[in-house]
């Protein structure tokens, strides 16, 4: 299973919680990843955690001023990247040219989106992984493997029957061990979790226990 802590925008400390998943990765049996702001990809990255980055624009090195360029988040030592999370839509185009801007430079790419036609929409555009995430769950504390399982299953399904070899993933209310077990159940990769680990008094501790029931 893989495990992406995305720090969003959290007053939190990213090293620290960069520190803390390196921790539980080392002997963990999942693959843990940490997506902190652009702005804090090297220090977090210096840690030793693998490292993603919340958005990569899909513009090309020059005149754009204020984009995320793919070069400089592989740079800063990132290894892959989140694209079309909910807070950060974008459109079809636009997650295919981020899609190909990753691929320049050698960055896994996950796509997130709401629901299982969406995810076999994203598929067709050839990312490494897909998210299944139900904005109306995000942040709440109830996992869509257990508010609606059928989504997982269904966006299991949906990327299947595009390409077998682009992992699923879900999001959404996952904050224990027993969400993670419920979504591996399901058929899913891995998950995706913010608000559990960053916002945690210790985040090493929530991440031991999201991993060991594994």
């Amino acid at each position: 299973m893989f495990v992406l802590v995305n720090l969003k925008a959290y007053p939190c400390d990213p090293r620290a919680v960069a520190q803390a998943a390196h921790s539980v990765a080392e002997d963990a049996p999942a693959e843990v990843a940490v997506a902190p702001q652009a702005a804090h990809l090297q220090g977090v990255a210096e840690t030793g955690v693998e490292t993603w980055a919340q958005h990569v624009d899909g513009v090309e090195p020059g005149s754009h001023t204020g984009s995320t360029l793919a070069e400089a988040t592989a740079d800063a030592g990132a290894v892959g990247t989140l694209l079309n999370h909910s807070e950060r839509r974008l459109r079809l185009a636009d997650i295919d040219a981020g899609i190909a801007a990753a691929e320049r430079v050698g960055l896994r790419t996950v796509v997130c989106a709401n629901d299982p036609d969406q995810i076999g929409a994203v598929a067709q555009l050839g990312p490494d992984a897909v998210a299944v995430e139900p904005p109306e769950l995000i942040g709440t504390g109830t996992p869509v493997s257990t508010a609606d399982p059928d989504i997982v299953r269904d966006a299991v399904a949906a990327a299947n029957e595009v390409d077998p070899s682009i992992d699923v993933y879900c999001g959404a209310g996952i904050s224990t061990g027993e969400d993670v077990v419920a979504a591996q159940d399901l058929g899913a990769d891995g998950v995706l979790l913010a608000s559990g680990v960053a916002k945690a008094e210790d985040p090493a501790a929530a991440l031991r226990s999201l991993v060991d029931p594994l």
